[in-house]
């Protein structure tokens, strides 16, 4: 009797067991899918799936990456310099190393001209050889060479012809965009840290505080940022640096009022109190707890505070108050266009190159306010449902 009650309940205990286990591997994925689908993403996370959706938005990201990476490896592309040079048995870098025309053959000691047909013939020698960038300008190296006046239009050695100097082109845009967007890229953060920090005091101190902000901020800015600019760029010599302070201190001015706003609201919620029940201080609960719950403003501006902030570049550098030459400029092949309307390719390829990074940035713009917009959200996952 004991042996059959035993027997019964292993059998039992087996048949419970294979209700568990999955019979097959479809069962298994299923099992698999609906645990992921109780785990909640992070905040991160979820905007970035939404973020995704947006194709215009996602691929104009790509594209935009793509595009800064391959300026900031310019040397690589656009250089008059070659990336490898084999002489007398002997390699050479000249795109990391500055050598003397000595070195191969020549009499002056001198940095070596690499675009010399003396010294190109050289490198044709048996045994010898040089592996140049597709394009064998950079961007302040001068064409002598050119069988037309400057600026000559596009031809098989300028692929987008030369400006007002005999300059290439190609080069002066490549780089010009990686100045443009390096400029971009640090005048918003510059520009966002302060505005974060003023429009966090502002917000969460309030009273007499926000007050007296508020007041300083009118004043600040109603100052003539224009002439503030023709100022001191007849005072000192423009540079990237002196353009960068000079904007800064008015670039934050509109994103403070976004961040007072976000403060104001966020700091009567309960998490608020609760934190300052718990004895935190305040400057650690406006770090750790109301500036992540009020950076939604913020993010979504920043691209199009970076568009502004190029937009501002090339206007200076159109008026001759931005970067030095010969930096290389959009703004300064604008005016070279302006100046030589017969030359329609200068125009033509800056102003393609300028259209193109605002609307980028604008495309990423809409999709990163879409991703964080709740309500734009729902009616997404609602449209997904039916």
């Amino acid at each position: 009797m004991s042996g059959s009650i035993r027997e019964f309940s292993l059998n039992n205990w087996s048949a419970d067991l294979s209700r568990v286990r999955p019979r097959t591997e479809s069962d298994a994925q299923a099992r698999t899918e609906t645990a992921r689908a109780f785990v909640s993403p992070t905040p991160a996370r979820r905007v970035w799936l939404r973020f995704k959706q947006q194709r215009l938005g996602y691929w104009s990201l790509i594209i935009f990456v793509v595009a800064f990476a391959a300026s900031l490896a310019g040397p690589l592309w656009s250089n008059d310099k070659p990336l490898v040079v084999r002489y007398d048995g002997h390699l050479y870098f000249p795109i990391v190393k500055t050598y003397a025309e000595t070195t191969f053959g020549g009499d002056f000691p001198t940095p070596a001209d690499y675009l010399d047909p003396y010294v190109r013939h050289r490198f044709e020698a048996p045994g010898n050889f040089a592996i140049y960038p597709p394009n064998h300008y950079y961007y302040d190296t001068l064409n002598y060479f050119s069988n037309q006046p400057n600026p000559a239009p596009p031809s098989r050695e300028n692929w987008l012809g030369t400006d007002a100097q005999g300059r290439d082109l190609f080069a002066r845009l490549l780089y010009g965009f990686r100045v443009s967007v390096e400029f971009g890229l640090v005048l918003t953060f510059i520009g966002t840290v302060i505005g974060i920090l003023a429009g966090a005091v502002q917000g969460y101190f309030g009273g007499r505080i926000d007050i007296v902000g508020q007041r300083l901020i009118e004043i600040w800015s109603s100052l003539p940022e224009l002439y503030l600019l023709i100022i001191f760029a007849s005072i000192f010599e423009p540079s990237f640096l002196l353009l960068i302070v000079l904007l800064s201190l008015f670039g934050w001015i509109g994103l403070s009022d976004y961040v007072r706003a976000e403060f104001l609201r966020n700091r009567t919620q309960d998490y608020v109190r609760a934190a300052r029940a718990m004895g935190l201080s305040n400057w650690q609960i406006i770090w750790r707890h109301v500036l992540p719950n009020s950076l939604t403003p913020v993010i979504t501006f920043l691209p199009f505070r970076m568009s502004g902030s190029i937009l501002a570049l090339t206007s200076l550098d159109f008026l001759g108050l931005g970067v030095p030459p010969p930096t290389p400029s959009l703004g300064e092949l604008l005016a070279q266009g302006k100046a030589n309307l017969d030359a329609w390719w200068i125009s033509l390829s800056t102003f393609g190159v300028l259209v193109a990074t605002l609307l980028l940035l604008t495309f990423m713009g809409d999709a990163l306010r879409n991703a964080l917009d709740t309500r734009i959200a729902d009616a997404m996952r609602a449209g997904g449902n039916q």
